[in-house]
């Protein structure tokens, strides 16, 4: 069922990409990466179609560029395996772009583009553990070989809907994967008030709650932004940061600037409470 609903998407991305795009081929070898990547996208309710644009231009951006390529290409292998899900309610998960594999800018654009492409999935409500459930699941379908499974969650409120995020993140964890977060503080929703407001902006602020319920694994990290305009660079420092720091080290070894430093460089503020 899923490479029957993977062939549409597949022969549009070889179109585009010709052969130097690698998709996951469970019938054959594993393919070596350095890290298979989920990147988890809440596109629930309170996030509005000018806020959802933001994000899904942000993830493109931050996909192709040069800091992540030139981050991905001092790794053992070169590589790493990146898909796209989009996430709302409990019933409510979306494979957008599948996995495939990146090594360069061309890579990086053909899944910028895909992702570009696609419609927005779902406009409902908040089941973050649903989400993690159903990103594991498909890191543990994919067809490469590594030791990093990633799970990046973003969003702009608590959960709200299906399975308590706690026991998808401890199951994830005991799996190997590891769940980092970005977490969005959507003013607009916040200003509106009422329960509105206190789900975007729980109590100690949304970024604390996904450190206490969302993240989990070796090295887990939440990295809180203001609002959606700094989407794209909150993003690219993320996931520069998530391959960038575990480079081997040694003689002939080229080292990128670490993302430790990069989000050093500029840090991001966590919003405060609503006044």
């Amino acid at each position: 069922m899923r490479r029957m609903i993977c062939l549409p998407l597949c022969a549009v991305l070889l179109a585009f990409a010709g052969p130097s795009v690698q998709l996951a081929d469970a019938a054959g070898p594993p393919v070596a990466v350095d890290a298979a990547v989920v990147l988890a996208a809440d596109v629930s309710r309170s996030i509005d179609d000018a806020e959802f644009t933001l994000q899904r231009r942000g993830y493109a951006d931050a996909i192709q560029n040069p800091k992540l390529i030139d981050a991905i290409s001092t790794g053992p292998h070169g590589a790493i395996a990146l898909a796209y899900v989009e996430w709302a309610g409990e019933s409510e998960q979306k494979l957008v772009v599948d996995w495939t594999v990146i090594r360069n800018a061309s890579d990086a654009h053909v899944f910028a583009s895909a992702l570009t492409a696609a419609p927005r999935a779902f406009v409902g409500r908040t089941a973050i553990g649903a989400a993690i459930d159903f990103s594991f699941g498909l890191i543990g379908a994919t067809g490469f070989s590594t030791d990093r499974r990633i799970i990046d969650v973003s969003g702009d409120g608590t959960s709200n809907q299906g399975r308590a995020v706690t026991a998808a993140r401890d199951a994830a964890v005991e799996g190997g994967a590891v769940i980092n977060g970005l977490t969005i503080f959507n003013r607009r929703a916040a200003a509106l008030g009422g329960y509105l407001a206190l789900h975007t902006n729980p109590p100690g602020g949304l970024a604390q709650y996904y450190r206490d319920n969302v993240i989990g694994g070796k090295g887990a990290f939440v990295v809180p932004i203001d609002d959606f305009n700094s989407f794209a660079d909150a993003m690219t420092r993320k996931l520069v940061n998530e391959i960038a720091d575990w480079r081997p080290t040694g003689p002939g070894v080229r080292r990128v600037q670490t993302a430790s430093r990069l989000l050093q460089s500029r840090p991001l503020q966590e919003a405060g409470s609503i006044r």
